[in-house]
């Protein structure tokens, strides 16, 4: 195999919304890969608080200061959107063990749809290790402060959202 290919990794998620964990992660990646695609999932089987185009827009924000990082949006077979878009690797966060067990299953079932392509588990820095985006959206609701969690555009945007939830 040739070494002077770009070697593309795809990091898939909700992003809903985008918190420092998952910067992190990517941060990580580009210290691997000399490309990394944010592949924002449109979220069928998650009720979202934030629209696809707000969670591509979040992401898009956080990762502009790497040129190597790209964000795009997919729905259906991931594995049809790593493959088109020529991926070598998929990129996983990994905080706990908690996840460990359904990220072992995924990478397997991946492994079967797509044998070329290897995922590849990265841990965040220990201070990111317990946020989630699930409990961001929980403390934002509640009034708490969240700065520590997530950056400060996509603060202001969350921030904004927990606002107009609160006035329907």
């Amino acid at each position: 195999m040739s070494h002077d290919r770009p070697v593309i990794a795809v990091y898939p998620g909700t992003f809903d919304p985008m918190t420092l964990g998952h910067e992190d992660v990517v941060r990580r990646a580009t210290q691997l890969f000399s490309k990394v695609i944010v592949a924002v999932a449109a979220g069928h089987h998650k009720k979202a608080m934030f629209t696809l185009q707000e969670r591509i827009e979040m992401a898009r924000e956080v990762v502009q200061a790497y040129p190597q990082v790209h964000v795009e949006s997919f729905s259906g077979l991931l594995r049809d959107f790593v493959v088109a878009r020529g991926g070598k690797a998929m990129v996983r966060g990994l905080r706990a063990v908690t996840d460990f067990d359904y990220e072992f299953q995924l990478a397997g079932m991946n492994r079967s749809l797509m044998p070329e392509v290897e995922t590849v588990f990265l841990t965040p820095s220990d201070k990111y290790q317990f946020i989630s985006s699930t409990f961001v959206r929980e403390i934002a609701v509640l009034g708490g402060e969240i700065d520590k969690f997530v950056s400060p555009s996509v603060q202001a945007r969350l921030m904004q959202k927990v606002a107009t939830l609160g006035r329907e």
